[in-house]
């Protein structure tokens, strides 16, 4: 349940670029959200990018430890906030998690954001549906 393996990785370049070309976004600070359903065989409901840019981060060690505090907030909480919430007809969903923040925030405070974005995410994705 709280994995995140090779499968639920989004490596493929044609992926990539089906989702950046193709794909909806949305920006809730400090993450820009791109996303896009795709017709295509998965063992997995999502497959997810993290981003965080070279430009803004110079210092690998910079961009590598937010990396894991993002990966490590979308490994516990994608179960329930955000796996639940996905439709089951509508095929595999390719996510980019893109990290715009300007400063190297703590875990906390990414894990309360992600969670706010996979919330911002589920209203995009069930407009139909009320908030309770």
């Amino acid at each position: 349940m709280y994995t995140f393996n090779k499968e639920e990785r989004l490596c493929s370049r044609k992926h990539l670029d089906l989702l950046f070309k193709n794909g909806s976004s949305f920006l809730l600070y400090p993450f820009r959200i791109s996303y896009l359903f795709i017709e295509s065989p998965a063992e997995v409901k999502a497959q997810v990018v993290i981003n965080v840019p070279k430009k803004r981060y110079k210092r690998a060690v910079d961009r590598n430890l937010l990396k894991r505090r993002i990966r490590e907030a979308y490994r516990l909480n994608k179960q329930e906030e955000f796996y639940n919430q996905l439709p089951l007809d509508k095929g595999l969903l390719l996510f980019s998690i893109q990290f715009v923040g300007k400063s190297k925030y703590e875990f906390a405070f990414m894990q309360k954001k992600l969670i706010a974005t996979f919330k911002r995410f589920k209203t995009l994705i069930h407009p139909d549906e009320h908030h309770q």
